[in-house]
């Protein structure tokens, strides 16, 4: 296999004030937000499977990098979003809207705030890693610790 340097990466950026199981709850759907965003042509992310020794296949790994990093508050969230809408990249959001009830309760309480009143726990995009270091270069990579957790 030819080695070929990774020019794009998946980056996420959660707000750190966030508990850590909803944080991963929001990553998951936000990536398959994304995921739904790029269906047509995954080319970019480079899927492959892995073959082990034994030829058990571990399927459809991305060989980009996937970089989740923190974010002080909702608002930088809110301002990397509005960047994004700017730069006509693609991208998923998820707030505490999104968290209780299911998908009928969640859309009647979208329908009584405005976008200003959401609280952001993240946002994810997939681009190259110039435009998405250029983004996110006020956050700092998420760590799991006692601070968070």
């Amino acid at each position: 296999m030819e080695f070929k340097p990774r020019v794009h990466q998946f980056t996420c950026v959660v707000n750190k004030k966030k508990n850590p199981a909803i944080i991963m709850n929001a990553i998951g759907h936000m990536t398959a937000g994304l995921m739904e965003q790029y269906k047509q042509d995954t080319s970019l992310m480079r899927f492959r499977d892995f073959i082990d020794k034994d030829k058990s296949i571990h399927p459809m790994t991305s060989e980009n990098g996937f970089i989740i990093l923190r974010s002080e508050n909702s608002n930088q969230l809110r301002t990397l979003r509005k960047a994004l809408i700017e730069k006509r990249i693609k991208y998923t959001d998820f707030t505490e809207t999104m968290v209780p009830g299911n998908a009928v309760t969640q859309q009647e309480e979208f329908d009584t705030k405005t976008e200003a009143e959401l609280e952001y726990i993240g946002v994810s995009f997939f681009t190259d890693i110039e435009t998405s270091r250029e983004l996110t270069k006020k956050f700092s990579l998420y760590v799991l610790n006692s601070e968070n957790s």
